[in-house]
């Protein structure tokens, strides 16, 4: 099938100053185009083209990219609003079996609704307003553009918390959740664990990184001095944390890795205990849907929307404000999570959930 995916913002941004990377096939939407080609299938996928990456690439699918207009109110890290994508769906639009457009509140997802209506499949993550403006703009679209405009089309959400949400503004929102998937073939997976945790992250003040090795270097004060904790990714509080590590005596227990690519990545992450986390604000994290895949099962908050899932299947430990005695649990009934995890993981499969669309594709749009 032909298959038109609109997501124009590619990775996360977390300040107007859209930071430039050397490629995109890291980002999840990118790992879905891949599960598109390997389905049978051809995508096509627009983006915002201050997201493209610095330097030049050649991808298996067409890749679409629109410039930024009217940037100082539609910003492109939060509502981008893409010059010619309309005259492009009116041209082009009935070419494709269907077209996914990424959110609800979108200027991209409207373009759709206006032009290319027949086709369009809403895939929805927010489970809240968007903050920006004190939530007034959000209110307003919610209710005006999600109750009248988007009346009548599909909607399928990532996660249950967002079809709660998104289920009060929306008439057709499909009892189907596909959350972001992964290339299986790049992730390996390791049954037996080393005696370390990892962090997969952003140094930034929401992700809570003092807190992790705070609990950590508690964890270690016991029978558990050996083990170790890496942490992986970069930002504003590398130094800040790593003078917290040197004060609490823990500077040969905790690695700072920097930023890897995903091939030294992964291996890492698979042979960690668990997954650490303790945002205190995420939608579906990617690097959750990761660490299952590869075994490794999850300490988290119950902030981020993939918490129903892993409580269901139990593939880690949920609790706000977890320590030393969750690190315990995780350590001492590892292979029991571990076990759920591999059991779990063809679920995130990015060939399987194209297959999902496909068949949604074909049974909601014309």
């Amino acid at each position: 099938m032909k298959v038109l995916i609109m997501n124009p913002i590619l990775y996360t941004a977390e300040t107007d100053q859209i930071p430039k990377m050397e490629s995109i096939r890291d980002t999840m939407i990118y790992t879905l185009c891949m599960g598109f080609v390997k389905n049978g299938d051809i995508p096509t996928l627009v983006a915002a083209d201050c997201y493209r990456p610095v330097k030049p690439e050649e991808y298996p699918f067409e890749v679409k990219w629109f410039p930024c207009q009217i940037s100082k109110i539609c910003k492109p890290r939060c509502i981008p609003m893409l010059k010619g994508l309309g005259k492009y769906l009116k041209k082009h639009g009935t070419e494709f079996d269907y077209i996914i457009s990424s959110e609800v509140f979108s200027l991209v997802t409207l373009e759709g609704a206006l032009h290319a209506r027949k086709k369009l499949i809403i895939w929805h993550e927010l489970g809240a307003h968007n903050r920006m403006c004190h939530k007034i703009p959000s209110r307003i679209w919610y209710n005006i553009v999600g109750r009248f405009i988007f009346h009548g089309i599909p909607v399928i959400t990532r996660s249950e918390k967002a079809a709660k949400f998104i289920s009060r503004y929306c008439d057709h929102v499909l009892p189907v959740i596909i959350d972001h998937g992964i290339d299986l073939d790049k992730i390996p997976y390791a049954e037996n664990k080393e005696n370390y945790f990892v962090v997969v992250s952003q140094l930034i003040e929401r992700k809570h990184i003092d807190l992790i090795i705070d609990r950590f270097a508690a964890f270690t004060r016991g029978d558990y001095k050996d083990y170790e904790l890496k942490i992986i990714g970069d930002g504003v509080l590398n130094e800040a944390l790593q003078i917290q590590a040197e004060q609490l005596g823990k500077e040969k227990n905790i690695q700072f890795l920097g930023k890897l690519d995903h091939n030294r990545l992964m291996p890492v992450l698979a042979g960690a205990k668990a997954l650490l986390i303790y945002t205190s604000k995420d939608n579906s994290m990617v690097s959750i849907v990761e660490s299952i895949a590869a075994g490794t099962p999850v300490i988290t908050t119950s902030v981020p929307f993939n918490v129903p899932y892993i409580l269901k299947n139990q593939l880690g430990i949920v609790k706000d404000q977890w320590g030393k005695e969750e690190l315990k649990e995780i350590c001492g009934n590892n292979a029991f999570y571990v076990e759920n995890c591999i059991r779990y993981r063809k679920k995130l499969d990015h060939v399987y959930l194209a297959g999902m669309f496909d068949n949604i594709g074909s049974s909601e749009t014309e």
